[in-house]
């Protein structure tokens, strides 16, 4: 049986353009935590954190399991949690987290921030 992976998701991080932001908005990682909550299947863990320090890169997001590469993914929106929940899915089913390129989706074949190996 493939073991639990989490999806952590940066609730800090702003909007890429902040001269246009609303500072009152809520933050487009809150708003993708928001959409992802209850809609991830059995087996993946969302995790709301505070600031992955990939402030200009946008909404950040993160895939972690024991044995498994981390991946970091940046520049999402909050519309994107389907994006989001089709990788955290791909990830957790494949041995070591490494997903084949073109079997990642779209958004993640183009903005991988880094690729970590595992602690073990």
């Amino acid at each position: 049986m493939t073991e639990t992976v989490d999806l952590l998701v940066c609730v800090t991080c702003r909007y890429m353009d902040r001269r246009d932001a609303d500072p009152d908005a809520p933050r487009p990682g809150r708003l993708l935590a928001d959409a992802l909550a209850g809609a991830l299947p059995e087996g993946i863990t969302l995790r709301e954190t505070e600031c992955l320090s990939n402030c200009s890169r946008g909404c950040t997001v993160a895939l972690r399991g024991p044995g498994k590469w981390t991946y970091v993914y940046g520049n999402l929106a909050a519309d994107q949690a389907d994006t989001v929940a089709e990788g955290a899915t791909k990830y957790r089913a494949h041995p070591a987290g490494l997903v084949p390129w073109r079997e990642r989706p779209e958004h993640f074949r183009k903005n991988c921030i880094a690729r970590i190996p595992p602690l073990e």
